[in-house]
């Protein structure tokens, strides 16, 4: 079998704003003042994003044109509506949605500058923060973007040979003499590490009893077609479009996994929050209101054909709108409506960004030998995941957020995540690196 290698980057060019008009900035300085005021009312300690704001002079966002970057995938969806549905102008800047080739070109043009945050995998971001899938550098994660709605797909070639799930694919790989290739889209990413998992939970070393390969998400169904491999993990539609091509079908859900797991985020560099904190919290008030509008199921089928367009997904309407309405057919003859389908927003629930998500993706960058000794799991945690900004952005929206910074989750192999002793989990499971 041949190894798909990604396309290589985008050209792009990056849009600068400096000015705000002086009516827009007086809106902005008594909107600052109410919020504020709000705050002060609720006996709440002002954040540092104000302090850093309020020293500046200015609650003002220190750029009117922002460029985030985005992959061609369903939960691209909050970028996109954010900028196509004017949410954006609200907070006093243009979003300029960067459609990218590969994960690799988000993380290196995020890195540089050259976005000024990006649609990324939870993974990647606390990858490059440990200086691991690419050159260390301090990364913010502002909010999630979603949760669930990423899938593992298998090669019609297998069904034939009977396997229709794990148990069956464990069986095969034993007794057939020959290398089985699966892809995934980043190797800190997530679907790298919802593929690990899956694979772990039936009795299938990832690293030593197949080969892993890495190809970027808009690519796999054409790589299926032509043989390069018997399965892959990654984010919808291309889950759904290899099923109707006919080429592929789903063995698993991310949510099987993981019910209501973390999966992408805005994320940018420690830098960019830094010098332009009212930018950032500009952004993810508006990607926040994109959230909760994407949210309600009413809206949904207008946004899957949005989204559909050549400029993001390039997918065809109906593959998308299935699983985004959580109408699920996993094209060996079940069909189901998963009420863990990708959701946006959930009354803040998934927006949040606990403390305990990012984490988890350490846990799991120690397991599989990315990491090579145990970090300080929830000081890492603390430092990337900007509760700060979020908190901010959502009382300003009347949106609640969560008291607890930590939650707890049963997998799919029955073990509990919780965030407690993350170096005891990370070192606890049976097939490991």
């Amino acid at each position: 079998m041949s190894t798909a290698k990604p396309d290589p980057s985008l050209p792009e060019s990056t849009p600068h704003g400096d000015g705000i008009n002086s009516s827009r900035r007086q809106f902005f300085h008594k909107a600052m003042a109410s919020t504020l005021g709000a705050a002060a009312m609720m006996n709440m300690v002002p954040s540092a994003l104000h302090q850093q704001a309020w020293a500046a002079g200015s609650d003002a966002p220190e750029l009117t044109e922002v460029k985030i970057g985005f992959i061609p995938l369903t939960d691209c969806a909050p970028v996109v509506v954010a900028a196509q549905m004017g949410f954006d102008k609200k907070y006093g800047i243009k979003i300029t949605p960067s459609k990218e080739a590969s994960w690799a070109a988000i993380r290196d043009k995020v890195a540089n500058g050259e976005l000024h945050a990006a649609h990324m995998l939870y993974g990647m971001v606390y990858g490059v923060q440990m200086g691991i899938g690419g050159q260390q550098k301090d990364m913010s994660v502002l909010m999630t973007l979603n949760n669930n709605g990423q899938g593992i797909t298998l090669a019609n070639q297998l069904k034939e040979k009977g396997v229709t799930s794990g148990q069956t694919l464990k069986r095969l790989i034993d007794n057939e003499n020959r290398d089985f290739t699966f892809a995934q889209t980043f190797p800190t990413g997530t679907h790298a590490m919802w593929l690990y998992y899956w694979l772990a939970t039936y009795g299938i070393n990832p690293f030593k009893d197949v080969k892993t390969i890495v190809v970027p998400p808009p690519q796999m169904v054409a790589n299926m077609r032509i043989g390069n491999m018997d399965g892959y993990c990654v984010g919808e539609p291309w889950n759904a479009r290899a099923i109707y091509d006919k080429i592929g079908f789903s063995v698993a859900t991310s949510q099987d996994i993981w019910a209501d797991h973390p999966e992408k985020v805005l994320g940018t560099t420690a830098d960019f929050v830094a010098k332009n904190p009212n930018t950032a919290l500009a952004m993810t008030k508006a990607i926040l209101e994109a959230c909760r509008y994407i949210d309600a199921t009413a809206n949904r089928p207008a946004v899957a054909k949005l989204i559909s367009g050549k400029s993001y997904v390039n997918a065809p309407e109906e593959v998308i709108e299935g699983r985004f309405l959580g109408h699920y057919d996993n094209g060996i003859g079940k069909k189901w409506e998963d009420p863990n389908y990708m959701k946006f927003f959930n009354d803040g629930k998934v927006t949040f960004p606990y403390l305990s998500d990012g984490m988890w993706f350490l846990t799991q960058h120690k397991r599989w030998g990315l990491l090579k000794t145990d970090p300080d799991y929830l000081a890492v945690a603390k430092k990337v995941n900007r509760i700060d900004i979020y908190t901010e952005a959502a009382k300003s929206l009347g949106i609640a957020v969560p008291s607890d910074p930590m939650r707890s989750s049963k997998l799919i192999d029955g073990v509990v995540w919780d965030g407690k002793d993350p170096k005891a989990y990370a070192n606890s499971f049976k097939i490991k690196a």
